[in-house]
């Protein structure tokens, strides 16, 4: 049935709506079903839509295999398993799935503690062996650095200098004590002569390093032998009374360069012995 409202608007005939009815619907909001969806894009903007959707999987892929790549460079690090029993096995323990902690492959050698600490002991008493030597030998130089290089050749009496004596020439000097006492060598040499020679009876001779030679005579023994080196206060031989002698005493000569005779007491007080 017509509302009043529709039927005042209606033509006179009926069969369309009036033109009053027609602007009232022109100025009103048409709801129409299915008004409410976007209409579907351009072929443009569905284009650029797959173009973006292929860039943006290229880029993926490409993250993809340098992940990829990186996984396998670290798992080339890992020592791998020697065979296919070894995965399955290790899959079995704790492998993928299981939650397991990995297996710890044994390593190839063992340590022997005991043999380590023997080695170690060895080493501590090679740098000990070592260190000794070189204290042994620093003590050495020093010892032989303050040794005298000149000494006393007699502990005795003064009885006869260098020169004029009894109508002759003395060419040395003479230190008298009692038979045996002990004789020193001078100076640091080489023992050239031990034995007989006249007028000494036994006499002993030494030459130095620059060619200096000394004298010992009326010896009663002697303890050295020719070539023989020496060192500066070592005992050589002892005093006695042999060959042209008035009494026990040592006859000590100087021949500076081997040849020329001079005399003794100088040549000692120059070199801080004193008689």
């Amino acid at each position: 049935m017509e509302g009043p409202v529709l039927a005042s608007h209606r033509s006179p005939g009926g069969q369309a709506p009036s033109p009053a009815l027609k602007d009232a619907l022109e100025g009103a909001v048409v709801r129409v079903r299915g008004a409410h969806r976007i209409a579907p894009p351009s072929s443009a903007l569905r284009g650029r839509v797959v173009v973006a959707a292929v860039a943006a999987g290229a880029f993926a892929a490409a993250a993809a295999g340098q992940t990829l790549k990186s996984v396998t460079d670290s798992d080339a690090a890992v020592t791998p398993l020697a065979n296919s029993q070894d995965a399955s096995a290790s899959l079995t323990a704790g492998g993928a799935g299981s939650g397991g902690a990995p297996e710890l492959l044994p390593t190839g050698h063992a340590v022997d503690a005991s043999a380590e600490a023997a080695k170690l002991s060895d080493s501590a008493s090679v740098t000990q062996a070592r260190e000794q030597r070189e204290a042994d030998a620093a003590r050495k130089a020093a010892e032989e650095a303050a040794r005298p290089k000149t000494c006393l050749p007699a502990h005795g009496t003064f009885t006869s200098g260098f020169g004029a004596r009894w109508g002759t020439s003395h060419l040395g000097i003479d230190i008298a004590n009692s038979i045996g006492t002990p004789i020193y060598a001078a100076s640091d040499g080489t023992v050239i002569d031990a034995g007989p020679a006249s007028g000494f009876g036994l006499w002993v001779r030494i030459q130095l390093d620059d060619g200096t030679i000394q004298v010992y005579g009326h010896m009663n023994s002697f303890s050295v032998k020719e070539g023989q080196k020496v060192k500066c206060g070592q005992q050589i031989a002892e005093i006695g009374n042999r060959g042209q002698s008035t009494g026990p005493h040592l006859h000590f000569e100087v021949w500076q360069n081997g040849t020329k005779k001079i005399d003794p007491r100088p040549w000692l007080a120059a070199r801080g012995v004193v008689i």
